[in-house]
């Protein structure tokens, strides 16, 4: 006779009357439609009874990374993303040491004019 364990054979351990429906597995849901800038279409499910506001407009779409929105016609454009900078080309947009002093006087300026304090020339 065999001892120890007290499942029987062929039987799911940790199956027991509770059927699918009581975990919550085949709970009422609303399916939501997004769409990206390049026409793909994601489907995202909420609980029915959630109320509209808290459902998203816009997610990520997980196959482009794009941001997706709810019209299909309309759907979110896609950031413009800035060229990487090598040195050089911030080095070509520095100010001269001229436009740098104009700035600074012109800062100054603003700043003592907030303040009440115009500097006497």
């Amino acid at each position: 006779m065999a001892s120890g364990n007290s499942a029987i054979r062929g039987s799911r351990v940790g199956a027991g009357p509770m059927g699918e429906q009581d975990r919550g597995f085949h709970a009422d849901r609303v399916a939501v439609s997004y769409w990206d800038a390049r026409g793909n279409e994601t489907v995202r499910y909420f609980a029915a009874n959630l109320p509209e506001e808290e459902i998203p407009d816009v997610i990520d779409s997980p196959s482009t990374g794009l941001p997706a929105g709810r019209d299909r016609e309309n759907p979110p454009s896609v950031s413009k993303l800035e060229p990487y900078k090598t040195h050089l080309a911030y080095v070509k947009e520095r100010r001269t040491e001229d436009e740098a002093a104009a700035l600074l006087d012109d800062a100054l300026t603003q700043l003592r004019t907030r303040r009440g304090q115009v500097p006497k020339d």
